[in-house]
């Protein structure tokens, strides 16, 4: 039970209640099943396989929402969600609930600016590492610690920082049918990671293309202080390196004749690092998304996930 404004409670299905009596919500029984809806793919436990996915979840959980996002887990795992979207700044959605006329979901996330894009895209380009392996699909974990240092952060720190909107009755934010959502929306970052770096205003080919382009443009270390697309200049931020360049960052050159019996040697010991790309059969799948609704959308990706991971095995 939860205070609400007016003296009343809500119980554990958000219907309101004074003084012991049931209010307007209690003719609602359990969820009206559907047919085709997203179901989560995670059948127990945890939800959100990449490091990406997990954190954002974890930054979720750690607001202390209690049973709320437990109930909206077994709305995801029902296939309650009936249409997910990912756009810059926002999240929408439709879920199922137990009225007749579905409930219409929306979380907002602000995007960043072009003007701080620019500022990352030039970061990221300035490491080979970070455009080797976002070319490759995959978003290493290094990347949240590149996006904090230019000043904007990839997840949310606050719960103030999301706006959440649901058109049921349940006064409860986030209730149930939101819940579903940022669980579904997780396992929607672990099919596509951009889809995460959509949300916060990049779109998959606006990111790639950028870094093709400043890649092959870069024959030169990047200068301290560059212009922004309005004419105003800017100094850029100093990244840590990153992957092979962390490790020989700082060591002095070594004459060639010197160095020919040892050359596929590494200078020095490399950091013991645990590989995140992930390699198993639906890798395909993850770099290309979700179908159009006209050719089975996701529900057929996982089909073909399903079908993968038996001829893999």
């Amino acid at each position: 039970m939860s205070p609400r404004a007016g003296g009343g409670t809500t119980d554990r299905d958000g219907a309101e209640r004074r003084d012991g009596v049931p209010g307007r919500f209690a003719d609602y029984g359990p969820p009206r099943k559907v047919e085709g809806g997203l179901r989560a793919r995670s059948t127990r436990g945890a939800i959100g396989r990449s490091w990406w996915s997990r954190r954002f979840l974890e930054v979720l959980e750690s607001f202390a929402l209690g049973t709320r996002l437990t109930r909206g887990r077994s709305y995801a795992r029902a296939g309650q969600v009936l249409r997910l979207d990912v756009a810059p700044g926002e999240v929408t959605a439709v879920v199922q609930g137990s009225r007749p006329r579905p409930y219409d979901v929306r979380i907002a996330l602000p995007a960043f600016p072009p003007a701080l894009w620019e500022r990352v895209e030039d970061d990221l380009a300035a490491q080979a590492f970070f455009s080797a392996r976002l070319l490759a699909g995959d978003l290493p974990a290094e990347l949240e610690e590149l996006f904090a240092a230019a000043g904007a952060p990839l997840f949310p720190a606050t719960i103030g920082e999301l706006s959440q909107r649901c058109n049921c009755p349940d006064a409860a934010v986030p209730c149930k049918h939101l819940a579903a959502t940022f669980y579904l929306l997780a396992e929607a970052f672990d099919a596509d990671p951009f889809q995460l770096l959509h949300w916060r205003g990049r779109s998959r080919d606006e990111l790639l293309d950028r870094l093709r382009v400043l890649r092959g443009t870069a024959a030169a270390p990047l200068p301290a202080v560059r212009s922004t697309s309005d004419g105003a200049a800017r100094t850029t931020v100093d990244v840590p390196p990153v992957g092979t360049a962390r490790a020989v960052t700082g060591l002095p050159p070594a004459p060639l004749a010197e160095a020919v019996d040892r050359f596929w040697s590494p200078p020095v010991p490399l950091p013991d690092r645990p590989p995140t790309l992930a390699t198993g059969p639906d890798l395909l799948l993850r770099q290309l998304g979700a179908p159009a609704p006209a050719i089975g959308g996701p529900g057929l990706v996982e089909r073909l996930r399903r079908a993968y991971r038996r001829l893999g095995d």
